[in-house]
């Protein structure tokens, strides 16, 4: 039976950090996970991570996942579906019917996109609603389509759809936009192509087979109707916190893992990294994900040294 030193769950950048920096410590680590690269690789242009002027997220993502490698991490492609702590080891099963045994875990399984919860959301996904510009973005070259979303994920994907949209209506539901104050002047610098508008909320999807336009909670040029080729939808996220729940690993009132400054949880042997964690509170970026990570294989460097003393 094959034990790692160290399993990290997840293939964002916190994933990739903390098996680059265990794979500096010798230990035998395994990173597992589905979605390459998390939100970094699907974010576009990066402008603020450091020693990079100007980044393609998914690029950043790939050379991450190689710096790791080259450490001597190894990686599989598939999800973990089932994890218990059994003997001081943990067992992870993934749904593929796979078995990893590993002596420490870190849980850098990230956050999942927040949905409206409107009728139909589900029904129309692709067909006119969408959740990621960089995938769909390009689909609505020439068109117009809506944002909801005044934070920064709106506005970020506001940025990326300038490149492709004819029109923008970013819809906001407070008085002002929450984003990094930079990228809130590029979106009003651009009057002739973007629309904000503030205070206001979606209440029905229209169309039948696709959407065609929205039911607004206020009148816009005389109409609660607005017709758009497409609707992206950038309203946050919601922690994935499904095997951390599984380990009774203990979080705060919105679902993230508590931790302390090292990420250590409240489950010995089991770490955690990234937007999963409450650490950074509501300020979740690439350089914070990556010290995570950091630290999160710094912890369990020396938790398996101390547990060998």
């Amino acid at each position: 039976m094959e034990i790692y030193d160290t399993t990290i769950i997840g293939f964002g950048p916190a994933g990739f950090t903390a098996a680059l920096y265990a794979g500096r410590f010798e230990m035998k680590t395994m990173v597992i996970g589905l979605e390459f690269g998390g939100y970094t690789a699907k974010a576009g242009i990066i402008h603020n991570y450091p020693g990079v002027k100007k980044a393609d997220g998914y690029e950043l993502a790939k050379t991450m996942k190689e710096q790791a490698e080259e450490a001597g991490a190894k990686f599989y492609d598939g999800e973990v579906v089932e994890i218990e702590k059994k003997d001081n080891n943990f067992i992870l099963k993934t749904k593929d019917s796979k078995t990893f045994y590993s002596k420490t875990v870190i849980l850098a399984t990230g956050s999942e996109r927040r949905k409206m919860g409107l009728p139909r959301e589900k029904e129309l996904e692709n067909k006119g609603i969408h959740y990621c510009v960089t995938c769909d973005g390009p689909v609505y070259v020439g068109k117009d389509i809506a944002v909801v979303g005044g934070g920064n994920a709106g506005v970020s994907a506001v940025l990326l759809a300038s490149e492709y949209a004819r029109k923008i209506y970013l819809l906001a539901a407070g008085e002002a936009l929450t984003a990094e104050p930079l990228n809130v002047d590029r979106v009003k610098g651009m009057k002739e192509k973007v629309e904000i508008l503030y205070k206001t909320q979606v209440k029905e999807f229209l169309g039948k087979e696709r959407l065609t336009g929205l039911l607004l909670s206020r009148e816009f040029n005389g109409s609660d109707e607005l017709k758009i080729d497409g609707l992206f939808v950038e309203i946050g996220s919601l922690p994935a916190n499904k095997l951390a729940k599984d380990l009774g690993i203990e979080l705060n009132d919105r679902g993230y893992v508590k931790s302390d400054t090292s990420m250590k949880t409240n489950i010995s042997g089991a770490f955690v990294a990234g937007d999963l964690c409450d650490v950074f509170g509501s300020f979740k970026q690439n350089i914070t994900a990556a010290a995570s990570g950091a630290l999160a294989a710094n912890s369990s460097y020396y938790y398996l040294r101390d547990l060998n003393k």
